[in-house]
């Protein structure tokens, strides 16, 4: 398989026996026809489950010879450093990308100071007595009124600006409709932190970002020394693998009311998200539209009116 995009990055175009797809992700490859005409096996294996699911299909050429022989190939292993080092491998073409002034690399996101860095530490707490999940010991649970709407009407008691820290903070896990604080135009260095023995899988709604790092073991300052701030992809979802780091560099350059969460249904159910307000004081619709006069109110927004467009 030859990769050639991952999430609307031109990668470089290295050729992979196996993919390591994990949740929320998508990649576009290439395979070349060129073997001999007969059928041939495609595989697709579920990777650092304690129950490996397998499913096969078969590649037929038309003017095939034979149907597919012996065993199909074996599941994958599970070695995080060989997946950890394909991850690693991904790398953004900074030739490519098609008629344009400047190259798609031409954005130096590794020379941009960094305004604030954010540390979300995943948990699988027990809160009254009951199986959550939680970021920095905050499990989310909804509130009766839509965020946004309680955000854009100004309505209070719906939640609250830094209902949830942006460090790990170890003490007990609670429940809470957890918002953090941004400021629009920042640029933020987010380090997913792990210490779990399963893989994590993390999207950020309405933004992409750079994923400079990842790594076993603990995230320190120390470990900035080994991020690749030149050739890295740009992705919405990334994997944290178990007992690991990754780190990522995001531009803050989208107004509004954003979701990060667990891409685990389970997961994000039971409160392994919570919401990113990036907020500017210009109230410009250069930067963000007003919601539509015909928009549906619920909750505490009811009987607000909103302005036309």
């Amino acid at each position: 398989m030859l990769l050639v995009e991952v999430e609307g990055t031109h990668t470089l175009q290295n050729t992979y026996d196996s993919l390591d797809i994990h949740l929320g992700q998508s990649y576009s490859v290439l395979v070349t026809a060129d073997q001999p005409a007969q059928d041939y096996y495609i595989v697709v294996s579920s990777r650092f489950t304690s129950q490996v699911l397998s499913a096969t299909s078969i590649l037929h050429y038309s003017n095939s010879a034979g149907s597919v022989s012996g065993p199909p190939p074996g599941g994958p292993t599970t070695q995080v450093d060989w997946s950890l080092e394909q991850a690693r491998s991904l790398r953004r073409n900074l030739t490519a990308s098609g008629p344009r002034p400047n190259p798609q690399g031409s954005y130096h996101y590794g020379l941009i100071n960094t305004t604030h860095t954010v540390r979300l530490e995943n948990s699988a707490p027990i809160i009254n007595g009951k199986q959550r999940y939680a970021v920095n010991s905050v499990s989310f649970i909804p509130a009766d009124t839509p965020l946004k709407l309680a955000d854009y009407f100004k309505i209070s008691g719906v939640f609250s600006l830094g209902s949830i820290p942006d460090n790990p903070t170890g003490g007990g896990a609670y429940i809470q409709t957890s918002v953090m604080a941004a400021d629009f135009r920042g640029y933020a260095e987010v380090i997913f932190e792990n210490p779990e023995d399963t893989l994590q899988s993390w999207h950020i709604d309405g933004h992409n970002f750079f994923v400079v790092g990842m790594d076993g073991g603990e995230w320190t300052p120390a470990s900035r020394l080994t991020y690749n701030l030149r050739d890295t992809v740009s992705r919405c979802t990334v994997q944290v693998y178990p007992k690991s780091w990754t780190a990522v560099y995001m531009p803050l350059d989208n107004v509004g009311m954003w979701n990060i969460r667990c891409e685990n249904w389970a997961r994000q159910y039971l409160g392994q998200q919570f919401y990113l307000r990036v907020y500017s004081p210009a109230n410009s619709w250069r930067d963000e539209y007003p919601i539509p006069s015909n928009a549906l109110l619920c909750g505490k927004a009811v009987g607000h009116r909103t302005r036309s467009l």
